[in-house]
Formats: C-alpha cells, structure tokens, sequence
C-alpha cells in the first residue's frame, strides 16, 4: 500500500473478537516506498533491519524485518526480542550477522520463514505477499508450528520498562 510502518511489533498489533488482526500506531509511518530519517528520535532497535539501524534508510523490506520479529515475539508468547542483550549488544550483533535463535517450541518452518524475514541483504528478504502465501500454506496443514508443551517460561525475558527497548 505504498506506507512504510517503521514499527511493526506485537504491541502494535491489534486483535478483534473475531481475531482478525490489525495493524495499529502509525506514528512512525510514511507514505512511499523509501524514506530516510534525518531526525534523531527514539527507535525501536530490537524490530530494526540493519539498514535502518545504521544508515537511517526504511523500505518495504525493512517492515519485513520487523515482522520477522513479531513473529518470534508471538512464538515466546510476548517475550522481549534478543532476551538477556543490551540494546549495543543487540545492535552490535546484528551488524556482526547474529540472528535470534530458533525457539525449542518453534517449528522449523517458522523459524525459517522468520530467517528469511532476518537476511542480510534487503533484496533477498520475501515481499509481503510471499509471507502471506507461506503464512496460508502453513495454516492449511494440520500441525503445530508452537508446541507449548515444549516451552520453557525461564528462556525468555521481557523488558521492564519501555525505555530500554528504543535508542
């Protein structure tokens, strides 16, 4: 639809008694199919593509990172994304090409298509419709993609306060 989000996370997430979910807050959002920021402002750093992290430049592909994120975010059950980091830690590991591990509960599928929300180079990031597809073909299936009998509540942690998840 030609807007950029620039913040794409579960908290951002709406979910109506039907559990249709909508996309909500488009306080960072701009119109087009690129934008450089040129403010300085406070960033949700843990949902940034490595692009808009450390040369200010937001496309398509950088909300496809984010909604790699919020995928995991939704796999933990709403755990904070990169547990037990530092908003530098986070920040220098993304730019060194680490990459959230796959959660024991997830299944492989999933976490592959989170990986390949996570490339490194914007291009080979799937386009919206192509998640859409994927997201479709694993809904057909009967299968669980969360085993939540496997799910350990000590892995994860989530943040305290909203101030150390934006720089």
């Amino acid at each position: 639809m030609e807007i950029l989000h620039r913040d794409l996370a579960t908290r951002n997430v709406l979910v109506s008694a039907d559990r249709t979910c909508k996309v909500s807050d488009f306080g960072f959002s701009r119109e087009g199919d690129e934008y450089e920021r040129t403010t300085k402002t406070r960033l949700p750093i843990r949902w940034m593509a490595p692009e808009s992290l450390f040369h200010r430049k937001y496309t398509t592909k950088t909300d496809v990172w984010a909604f790699g994120v919020l995928l995991w975010e939704i796999v933990t059950l709403g755990a904070t994304p990169y547990p037990g980091m530092s908003k530098r830690e986070v920040m220098d590991g993304v730019q060194q090409g680490y990459r959230m591990d796959k959660p024991k509960h997830c299944d492989q599928k999933l976490y592959t298509l989170m990986l390949s929300c996570w490339n490194a180079d914007p291009a080979q990031r799937p386009e919206f419709r192509r998640i859409q597809r994927t997201l479709d073909t694993l809904m057909e299936t009967e299968h669980d993609y969360i085993n939540l009998a496997n799910l350990d509540e000590n892995t994860y942690h989530s943040l305290q306060t909203a101030t150390d998840e934006k720089y």
